[in-house]
């Protein structure tokens, strides 16, 4: 087990929050809750040992270059691939939007 940590600008904090996924289901959890104003936190708990690379790619290609709310993300990873992971935070942000 790994937990990684992540940081990048964001705009104001939304005020919605959502859980999407499900750990038990071989998938992951996706927890997102409203941040501090201009950050946009992430923290990662995965099963897989020296994966931060991969995390670290996947999340300046999500984030990188847009303005998301400020949002605190907790993941719970099981060894989740790269297109699942994009589809749960897709979903999460949308969720929040709707708020």
């Amino acid at each position: 087990m790994e937990t990684l940590n992540f940081q990048f600008p964001a705009a104001e904090p939304s005020r919605g929050r959502t859980l999407v996924g499900c750990v038990s289901s071989g998938d992951l959890e996706v927890l997102i809750e409203p941040g501090s104003a201009g950050r946009l936190e992430i923290q990662v708990v995965t099963s897989v040992n020296g994966s931060s690379a991969r995390w670290s790619q996947l999340f300046q290609r999500l984030f990188v270059g847009r303005t998301l709310p400020a949002v605190k993300i907790d993941i719970h990873d099981f060894g989740a691939t790269p297109g699942v992971v994009r589809l749960r935070l897709e979903q999460g942000f949308e969720e929040i939007a709707h708020d």
